[in-house]
């Protein structure tokens, strides 16, 4: 028989007689087969995570348990969400004591080490999230079965940190190196399915089977994978050396070990330590504090909190159920599919038939990436539907208009849409550069017009600005918000401004790269320096993957609404254009490009750091006019807006972090000092004074 009785909110509820649970969470029952359920429900959670006090009060049941041993043990979780997470996050936050932090990390090895010695059969048994210190505890016990709900991984890389529960040695010992590094060195979750045939779960099950599972693993019926010869080879030291130099060349093409240490941090660890797992398993606790108060580690754990403020400022707004899309180019036609495989019903619309196919065929290739198959590819598919003639307006919650940067087609576009439109339903607009208030100038209704800002391409891009204007309805603005935070992505506040945040910011950046390029510096060398700083891409790729076109009309529209002066746009920029070398859509841009990809030379000489300067810096001085300009309201939402909208080195933790970090005069001083050589373009942005130290 299954093990849950009923569903009572994010509760799941164990039934039969349960010792009632205490402050950390844990309840123990011993059923009449001898085997002891213990299962964790943290008050007051969501989910279950790892702290102190919670394996604390683990660590005295246990004791109990070796005084009066059970037949077997299963460790389940209480939530509906899943097994376990990892260590509450916030006590990551301004560590810097890398000593206490091992003095402390230790005491919680104890615990897992004391589960792993028990001398009878134990099981955990995990649904939904298992990740990070959860999966780690379930690798202290003896066996795993997994749910097909579960999602396993090691996520800690993306925090700067790897596994620091004894995670990277169990994980290696037990299903071997050569998949358990790269699973800790992506950060990649892994469904219940996968992780059976990696070996990290024993068995997957559906609920009604959980207690027949269980008693096979108690009575020794589970056959675990044996380790690849490959595996068994690495074990050497030589073996260790060749893989860990492989590992470092592979993490080296996505990562650069100044800008993120962790990866090669543990890469080292193991080629050091994998042959003695005890040894192994002690020096990580080291390399996890160590890691732990590094500023990129510091700064990746603040933009996990940067991105849960994003989300947050809109929960439990209005529920949008049914979209509609007018126009089907790149944006219109990609934010349409993003939009259905998020689950929402769509209507696409277009004057252009050959425009509506070609959205339908990237659709269909975004379901394919995404691994739909078989019943949900179809609901997805149907979710999406061509509409030429734009009857799904009338019906929609929100209707988002993505037509090219035009202020007249679409203000006559408006007037179309609001005639048809529903009483409550929220009209926003893609607009990358254009003022609301020029936009809502034709409107009936203006108050429900908000900007709905997403970023190509749209598959990828985190994050989507709401942009308010002074009419817009507080309560159209929290709709769209939700709706944003609803298809995965993450809404960041801003108010009507050209350009924006993002691209306001961005724009510096591009066409300064330009000027670079037009003075007569490699493309290549200019992309280079500014993926030296840490950018994942350079401003001249970018500009192709954008589109040039788009560039010229976002730079003529700033320098249109802007005071403060940006580069002049080449002249043979503007001829690229006219001639049809968009960029990577076309096949051709700043670079050629074969398969998707830019051809580049190999960079002969790197450019010094006043070059990363000349790109960089004018990014943090509009970011600091944004900020005087009250386009946005503190720096938190600038430093997550530019990381998750802009690919802004993350490790540094957003422009405005740099720039303190770095420090306020010296910024303002290099700023100066390119104003001097190359510009009135670089003079300080007068809000730099406001700045605090």
């Amino acid at each position: 028989m299954g093990i849950w009785n009923k569903i009572d909110g994010d509760r799941l509820e164990l039934g039969g007689p349960v010792n009632e649970a205490g402050p950390s969470g844990w309840s123990l029952t011993r059923r009449p087969d001898g085997i002891a359920w213990l299962v964790l429900d943290a008050p007051g959670l969501s989910t279950n995570r790892i702290d102190a006090a919670m394996l604390t009060a683990l660590n005295d049941i246990l004791a109990g348990l070796e005084a009066d041993p059970p037949r077997g043990l299963v460790l389940r979780s209480g939530k509906r969400s899943g097994f376990m997470v990892g260590a509450d996050i916030a006590q990551f936050r301004a560590v810097s004591d890398a000593a206490l932090m091992a003095t402390e990390l230790a005491k919680l090895h104890a615990v897992f080490d004391r589960l792993e010695a028990l001398t009878f059969p134990t099981v955990a048994v995990v649904h939904g999230h298992t990740l990070g210190g959860g999966l780690e505890i379930s690798l202290a016990c003896r066996y795993r079965i997994a749910l097909s709900s579960a999602q396993l991984g090691f996520p800690e890389v993306q925090l700067g940190l790897h596994p620091g529960l004894g995670g990277v040695g169990r994980s290696i010992r037990l299903v071997g190196p050569s998949q358990a590094l790269p699973l800790m060195l992506t950060g990649r979750t892994l469904r219940a399915p996968q992780a059976r045939r990696m070996g990290l779960v024993d068995a997957v099950v559906e609920e009604r089977h959980v207690a027949a599972a269980v008693r096979a693993a108690i009575d020794g019926k589970l056959q675990r994978r044996p380790l690849k010869g490959l595996d068994r080879a690495l074990g050497s030291g030589l073996g260790r050396s060749i893989f860990a130099d492989l590992l470092k060349v592979q993490t080296a093409k996505k990562a650069r070990p100044e800008h993120y240490p962790a990866p090669y941090a543990l890469i080292d660890l193991w080629q050091k330590h994998g042959g003695d797992f005890k040894a192994l398993k002690a020096e990580e606790i080291g390399s996890f504090s160590r890691l732990l108060v590094t500023p990129q580690a510091q700064n990746l754990v603040r933009l996990f909190f940067l991105r849960e403020g994003l989300k947050g400022w809109a929960k439990g707004g209005g529920a949008i159920e049914r979209l509609h899309v007018v126009g089907a180019g790149a944006m219109g036609g990609d934010i349409a599919a993003w939009c259905a495989y998020s689950g929402l019903t769509v209507t696409l619309a277009d004057i252009s038939p050959k425009a509506l196919g070609g959205a339908m065929k990237r659709a269909a290739k975004l379901f394919d990436r995404r691994h739909l198959k078989g019943k949900l590819l179809r609901e997805a598919a149907d979710r999406l539907i061509p509409d030429p003639k734009g009857e799904g307006a009338a019906g929609a919650d929100l209707v988002i208009e993505a037509a090219p940067e035009k202020l007249e087609l679409k203000q006559k576009i408006f007037a179309g849409l609001e005639a048809v439109m529903k009483p409550g339903a929220i009209l926003a607009s893609n607009t990358s550069s254009l003022r609301l208030e020029d936009l809502r100038a034709t409107l009936a209704r203006p108050e429900r017009l908000v900007g709905v800002h997403f970023f190509n391409p749209v598959a990828q891009m985190q994050l989507v600005e709401v942009v308010r204007h002074d009419q817009a309805d507080p309560a159209a603005l929290a709709a769209a918000g939700a709706f944003v935070n609803r298809v995965s992505r993450l809404p960041a506040r801003v108010n009507s401004a050209p350009g924006f945040l993002v691209n306001r910011a961005l724009m510096p950046y591009v066409l300064e790269a330009m000027v670079m390029a037009d003075e007569g510096l490699p493309l290549e060398a200019i992309d280079e320096a500014a993926e030296r700083f840490g950018m994942p891409m350079g401003p001249i790729e970018l500009a192709d993957q954008v589109g040039l076109d788009i560039c010229l009309d976002v730079a003529e529209i700033l320098s249109l609404g802007l005071k403060t002066p940006l580069p002049a746009v080449p002249d043979w920029l503007t001829v690229k254009v006219k001639d049809g070398a968009l960029g990577r859509k076309t096949d051709k841009g700043l670079y050629a490009y074969r398969k998707g990809k830019p051809v580049k030379r190999p960079v002969a000489k790197p450019l010094d750091d006043r070059a990363v300067d000349r790109l960089i810096l004018p990014m943090l001085n509009a970011c600091v006019a944004c900020l005087r300009e009250d386009v946005v309201a503190d720096e938190e939402t600038i430093d997550g807006a530019m990381v998750f909208g802009t690919g802004f080195a993350p490790f540094r933790g957003g422009p405005m972090r740099y720039a303190r970090e770095r420090g306020v005069a010296e910024v303002v001083a290099a700023l100066q000092g390119l104003e001097a050589s190359c510009g009135p373009r670089f003079a300080p942005d007068e809000g730099w004074k406001a700045l605090s130290p």
